[in-house]
């Protein structure tokens, strides 16, 4: 049985990592490329580097990323079947990458660099590791950048679901309308940028009754399930 490539998409706070992280406990030989990772990562030693944010507004209008991620140093490994983002050999930690500066950050960025070499360098990435294992793949763009993905799905949730989910992912320390309104602006850049965008062969998942990520899976894995691609 061939090896699969499946796409998690979605809108901010809707738990794509989560689920995408129980997708590989679930799918037996299954790595996690977390591209979203990779494109933070970026941005985030950029801005460690000292360009703030009001710089990348203005200009990162056809910023090559791909070069910029070579100019920095940047690697990723596999490790404990997902991906892990390294800088002069000194991993980036999760907490770094996931911050709300770095958030909005790559909101901004990835609607106005240059992303064409990055997605080549994606897409060979994916087709190397589909010869070994299954592949779950986080991130945006990603029929873009592999239109031949076996499944992609479209993670969605109310805004008051989206913003619960994202206070519990920064430890309930952000003023809940602050959250509220930093979701709303990623939602209207990342929508502005086309990366909201559904293709004929996108599946929409609705996770806002869920109340696990158990749940939120299931509802995925019953899609995969039915088509006979993996087994339970």
């Amino acid at each position: 049985m061939k090896n699969i490539v499946i796409g998690i998409e979605g809108l901010v706070g809707a738990g794509k990592t989560s689920i995408c992280r129980q997708l590989i406990k679930e799918i037996p030989n299954t790595v996690l490329l977390n591209g979203g990772n990779l494109y933070r990562a970026i941005v985030y030693m950029m801005m460690k580097n000292g360009t703030d944010i009001e710089t990348l507004k203005n200009s990162t209008t056809n910023l090559d990323i791909k070069n910029m991620m070579d100019i920095l140093k940047i690697k990723i490994q596999i490790e404990d079947n997902e991906t892990q983002i390294y800088v002069d050999d000194k991993k980036i930690s999760e907490q770094d990458l996931q911050s709300k500066e770095s958030s909005m950050a790559v909101s901004i960025v990835g609607g106005n660099a240059n992303n064409k070499e990055l997605f080549r360098f994606a897409k060979d990435l994916i087709d190397d590791l589909k010869q070994t294992y299954n592949v779950v793949i986080s991130g945006r763009s990603i029929i873009q950048i592999y239109p031949d993905i076996d499944y992609n799905f479209f993670m969605t949730a109310d805004i008051e679901e989206r913003i619960k989910r994202k206070s519990i992912q920064y430890n309930n320390e952000i003023d809940i309308e602050e959250l509220r309104i930093d979701i709303i602006k990623r939602d209207e850049l990342h929508e502005k940028a086309g990366f909201y965008k559904i293709y004929d062969n996108t599946i929409i998942v609705d996770v806002t009754q869920c109340k696990s990520v158990r749940e939120s899976t299931d509802k995925i894995m019953n899609y995969i399930v039915t088509k006979k691609i993996v087994h339970k």
